[in-house]
């Protein structure tokens, strides 16, 4: 199987550096060729817990998206991830496959219908793929961001990911 480009968004609301840099360093272990985005600061979302950060990173990859959604999972679990608890509360770590190539698999929700919802999954896709266009929205991920932004309903601060993560 030739290699294909991916896009993963790492987030943590517990010992963010911490956490973000230890999930870079297993994903370095997986994935090639990785471009990192800005790091983002934003509060939680549909729950009171710690502002969260996100990052979005670039990779590459010659797994099935069903082997590369494993292979998320278990670095996730390696770093305490715990699967069974509820969808919005505070994370560890969580890694999300948001863009597998220009593969749309609604069943593995690829591309990541978040992508289009929250500003901390968008921004740093536009960071990294701002011509990429969206599978099924048929935008660039650049146009995208420009109008969510126009929107203005989100609180996200962007950092130089070299200065923040340890």
């Amino acid at each position: 199987m030739s290699m294909i480009n991916i896009h993963i968004n790492i987030g943590s609301n517990i010992n963010r550096r911490k956490n973000i840099s230890l999930a870079i360093g297993s994903l370095r272990l997986v994935f090639s060729d990785l471009k990192f985005s800005s790091l983002y600061s934003s509060p939680a979302e549909g729950f009171e817990g710690n502002d969260f950060f996100n990052i979005g990173v670039n990779a590459s990859t010659n797994l099935s998206v069903t082997e590369t959604i494993y292979e998320l999972h278990k670095i996730e679990s390696v770093h305490g991830r715990d699967r069974e608890q509820e969808k919005f509360s505070s994370r560890i770590i969580d890694l999300d496959l948001v863009l597998y190539g220009d593969m749309v698999h609604p069943e593995v929700n690829v591309p990541r219908d978040d992508v289009l919802k929250y500003a901390f999954v968008l921004a740093p896709v536009s960071e990294l793929n701002s011509q990429l266009l969206h599978p099924i929205e048929k935008q660039s991920y650049l146009g995208l961001w420009e109008a969510f932004q126009s929107e203005n309903k989100f609180s996200l601060i962007k950092y130089n990911a070299d200065r923040v993560l340890e």
